[in-house]
């Protein structure tokens, strides 16, 4: 007879929850991610203000500091399964109302499929969490690789899609329901592998004492400024290196060189720092690399631009799933890893918003971008003192 887990899963029906897992995980980017290298197109089809489609990227941060806390109060009703089904049916139709063209239907649509992924970056880490606890370095860099991976593949096809398979804007966005209403038929079976169970204690219970734990607000800051310097980076990078008197395609590969050894330290820093029962001496190492490459930054005559980007891209991918694992590590059990992930993320992606957006007013104010540069250095340095917190082995 074969052995069982302590959730009652065959070694065959782990191996397919996993499955599941990793195609919710590929469509939690590509949805947000595609729709920054079509923004000349839709200005030009339908005229928006910078203003307003400034705001296509904007409202999913914003819906994901909104729905992240709440998401617990829907797991506690339906269960984890039966909300990650609900979320991919509402990606699903959010990338497709958002391609019917009109002004309405694609803020509509963003705002959507901008709750659907909120659901998901919170519930997976407590489906890790539940299901894989004894392996989750590895489990979380798959993750957060796979996450990765789709967010550079859905940026690097959208141009293309859209005018060399002629299909337009529209339908370089809708394109990627196709995959979500994959990961939804494949999620349908995964829902009875989770087992339901009744929640401890009630939203509220649980709010009230993670909130009032310093661990739990460390953890979010520590999130929150990676994802700070992440989206800073994915916004002005190209920016940056252009004002330097590099080509603008030159620039544009740079960022693609980012995200592509964003891949790699998601996948690798996981699997190091979970092998580990103390990451500390993982989060500081993280934090050196980002200060050295972001100071060679700022002198141009340095020169070996790639392999100062290539650094800081391989850092911030290595810092985003490394904060995942760390809400798995530092939670007690699945119920509690749902809690704390959802506020967590949530105070990230807030803190996540005012990036770019702190960047920009920075450059637009001095028009020197060693200033927004040096802001990265002093949130690194932050980061650090947050990481060291939460890096010993501890529980909330």
């Amino acid at each position: 007879m074969e052995k069982l887990d302590e959730n009652g899963l065959s070694k065959n029906a782990r191996v397919l929850l996993l499955v599941g897992i990793l195609f919710v995980a590929i469509n939690l980017r590509p949805a947000l991610s595609g729709i920054g290298p079509l923004v000349d197109l839709i200005r030009a089809d339908i005229g928006l203000s910078e203003t307003l489609l400034g705001l296509l990227t904007t409202l999913p941060l914003l819906a994901f500091g909104v729905v992240s806390t709440i998401t617990p109060l829907f797991t506690k009703r339906f269960g984890i399964g039966n909300t990650l089904l609900g979320a991919l049916v509402l990606l699903t139709s959010g990338i497709i109302i958002r391609s019917f063209g009109d002004v309405f239907s694609l803020y509509l649509g963003t705002t959507m499929l901008g709750i659907a992924i909120a659901f998901g970056n919170v519930l997976i880490p407590a489906l890790i969490k539940r299901n894989f606890p004894h392996k989750a370095g590895i489990v979380t860099s798959l993750y957060s690789g796979i996450m990765s991976l789709g967010a550079t593949v859905a940026a690097g096809l959208s141009v293309p899609l859209a005018i060399e398979l002629n299909l337009g804007w529209r339908g370089s966005l809708v394109v990627w329901a196709i995959l979500s209403l994959f990961a939804l038929i494949i999620w349908i079976p995964n829902i009875k592998r989770i087992n339901r169970t009744p929640p401890r204690r009630s939203f509220k219970e649980a709010m009230k004492k993670l909130s009032g734990s310093l661990l739990v607000w460390k953890l979010a800051l520590y999130m929150g400024l990676q994802s700070f310097a992440f989206y800073t980076i994915l916004a002005w990078l190209p920016a940056i290196l252009i004002s330097r008197g590099y080509e603008a395609s030159y620039a544009g590969w740079m960022l693609s060189l980012s995200q592509a050894t964003g891949i790699l330290g998601a996948i690798l820093i996981p699997v190091w720092a979970g092998a580990r029962k103390d990451q500390r001496l993982v989060i500081f190492i993280l934090i050196v690399v980002e200060v050295i490459a972001t100071v060679a930054l700022m002198i141009p005559g340095l020169g070996l631009v790639e392999l100062w980007v290539g650094m800081i891209g391989m850092v911030l991918g290595g810092t985003f799933g490394l904060a995942l694992l760390l809400i798995v590590l530092r939670a007690g059990d699945a119920e509690t890893a749902a809690e704390l992930s959802g506020i967590v993320q949530s105070i990230g992606y807030f803190i996540a918003a005012t990036g770019p957006f702190l960047v920009g007013l920075i450059y637009d104010l001095t028009e020197v971008w060693n200033y927004a540069l040096g802001l990265l250095i002093f949130i690194a340095v932050i980061k650090l003192v947050m990481g060291i917190g939460v890096g010993k082995d501890q529980k909330v």
